[in-house]
């Protein structure tokens, strides 16, 4: 693990072909011809770069150099890196640790992973960087676009016991919204069948069965806004930023629901106005009633 990331690895298959000649497995002298043949999508001078820092290594852990010959049938390990990657200017706030689980306040804009130009400022990174503990993994989802609470597990044996509270919906979340104040009664309740949308990375509401559901309510209103108080039964991707926008009350800053808007790549200034507020659970290990909850707010 170096800043966070951990070892990524690649298979280095048979070099040359088959006695029968049926299986061509390709034929590289060096690592540098396998890396550069395997990964196309970047250049020779980055992994002659990688190289010369020691940033690729065999499974001992020795660096490869640029001549270094090819070891057909070993697995070669590497870093995952971003070359320009941004930073992003927002701090997270541990809320709780222990030996189990960490408990973070994600802001906004952070990916909980390392997703598309961001590896070492995803959350995850992070983490794994600031307590050096390889073995972090987040328990569930939020989206990048999203803030608040964030649970972490520290450690391969207990990972499975969270995520089991999720996977059987033994865990309450609360998120709290700011959208277009609706005309319906509340308490609503919001039920729907979800799949994938186009984009890919879009949900849609079809005909069907339902499957999610959200428990909506109005905390306060002003003016033609209000803030929202949401219950999500179900777990789908995009949940609560879809429902709102089926019942006519688009999310503020949604670059997704209703409609997809045009990346803002870097601009920080219109954060989706949807936070994690609270997540209450029995801990699986202590047995205890655990309740965090989130120290941000919306802009109201």
């Amino acid at each position: 693990m170096r800043d966070g990331v951990s070892a990524s690895r690649t298979w280095l298959p048979k070099s040359g072909s088959s006695k029968n000649a049926t299986e061509v497995y390709g034929s590289w002298e060096t690592i540098l011809e396998f890396l550069v043949e395997r990964f196309p999508f970047i250049s020779e001078d980055i992994f002659r770069d990688r190289l010369k820092r020691g940033d690729i290594v065999n499974e001992s852990g020795t660096p490869y150099r640029a001549d270094s010959p090819y070891v057909a049938e070993s697995f070669l390990f590497y870093y995952r890196e971003i070359p320009g990657e941004p930073t992003i200017p927002f701090t997270e706030t541990v809320l709780y640790k222990d030996s189990d689980i960490i408990v973070v306040d994600k802001p906004h804009f952070i990916p909980v992973t390392p997703t598309g130009r961001y590896v070492k400022e995803s959350l995850l990174s992070r983490l794994k960087h600031r307590f050096q503990l390889e073995d972090i993994s987040p328990i569930h989802r939020l989206d990048r676009e999203t803030a608040g609470v964030m649970l972490f597990s520290c450690s391969k044996e207990v990972r499975a016991g969270y995520q089991s509270l999720f996977q059987n919906r033994q865990v309450s979340k609360t998120y709290e919204a700011i959208a277009p104040r609706s005309t319906l009664d509340f308490p609503y309740t919001h039920r729907s069948r979800m799949v994938k949308g186009d984009p890919f990375f879009r949900m849609q509401e079809s005909d069907g069965e339902a499957n999610s559901e959200t428990l909506m309510d109005i905390l306060e209103t002003k003016g033609e806004l209000a803030r929202y108080l949401l219950k999500p039964v179900s777990g789908k991707q995009h949940q609560l930023r879809v429902h709102m926008a089926s019942i006519g009350c688009p999310i503020l800053n949604d670059p997704f629901y209703p409609e997809l808007l045009p990346s803002k790549d870097d601009d920080y200034s219109q954060p989706l106005q949807l936070l994690a507020k609270s997540i209450e659970f029995v801990d699986p290990v202590s047995g205890e009633l655990r309740r965090f909850e989130s120290q941000l707010s919306l802009e109201f």
